[in-house]
């Protein structure tokens, strides 16, 4: 049985198509052929085999999931949506250190949705992303953790916090140290901000640098080797939202709160 339901899924794209479908809700035939652009003569034989194997009930005209439906179904999304963001940029993941990710936040890698990498030409290896630049500067709600000294980095936040946004920033040590000795006045502002929390990461601890806002998910990741290679990944899909602040809670709550220089 449990073999046999693994082919009715895996193996005809229709019949995967059909059953994501109907997780939204009841279809007649005309909606399923609209929705999925297939004749009736082509998804007749699929729906068959699937209330054969019990997956999906006809009643009124229309099609909808069993109970065991949705629950195969149920449990096919996950799957299906990590498939989908490795897919995208499989190289990316695959060459990233995503031991900063704790395990069962990693298993729900597919919650990052539709993922835009970012890779600067050899002109603008050093700049800042436009993509996240434009976007940071639109927020209002940001939180983020800094890996990394970036020169751009502090003007850039202290500008945020004059603005009035609502910020919580966490920096390693090494961030932390350089920001006070080289840009102290920015620093400064961030700490006297009455919108901003600004903390400071355990050195021991390998904090990858997100920025999460009210519209998108920004992350960086070192390579495996512990290098910076300027790639990074950015999503503005809701479940990526939710995801990126679930990371960023993570090292904000093992981090201490710095009140003055």
């Amino acid at each position: 049985m449990s073999s046999s339901l693994c082919d009715t899924i895996w193996l005809s794209e229709k019949r995967k198509n059909l059953l994501l479908l109907l997780m939204e809700g009841p279809r007649d035939i005309e909606q399923i052929k609209t929705s999925l652009n297939v004749t009736s003569k082509a998804m007749m034989p699929q729906i068959k085999i699937l209330k054969k194997q019990g997956l999906v009930l006809q009643k009124d005209g229309t099609y909808v999931l069993s109970e065991i439906g949705k629950l195969i179904v149920g449990n096919m999304l996950p799957l299906l949506n990590t498939l989908e963001v490795l897919e995208e940029n499989r190289e990316y993941w695959a060459s990233r250190d995503t031991s900063v990710i704790p395990n069962e936040q990693f298993m729900r890698l597919g919650e990052m949705g539709e993922c835009m990498l970012i890779e600067p030409d050899l002109n603008h290896l050093f700049d800042l992303p436009r993509e996240f630049t434009e976007n940071l500067i639109k927020s209002r709600c940001i939180m983020s953790s800094l890996s990394y000294y970036h020169p751009l980095y502090p003007s850039l936040y202290s500008r945020l916090a004059k603005s009035g946004a609502e910020m919580k920033i966490v920096l390693t040590k090494a961030v932390f140290n350089r920001l006070k000795d080289d840009c102290r006045d920015e620093l400064e502002t961030l700490l006297n901000s009455e919108n901003t929390v600004v903390k400071v990461c355990e050195e021991k601890l390998h904090l990858p640098t997100i920025a999460v806002t009210e519209k998108f998910v920004y992350i960086c990741l070192f390579n495996k080797q512990g290098k910076y290679d300027h790639r990074k990944v950015m999503s503005f899909d809701a479940s990526a939202l939710r995801w990126g602040r679930e990371l960023f809670i993570y090292y904000n709550e093992l981090s201490q709160e710095v009140i003055d220089i």
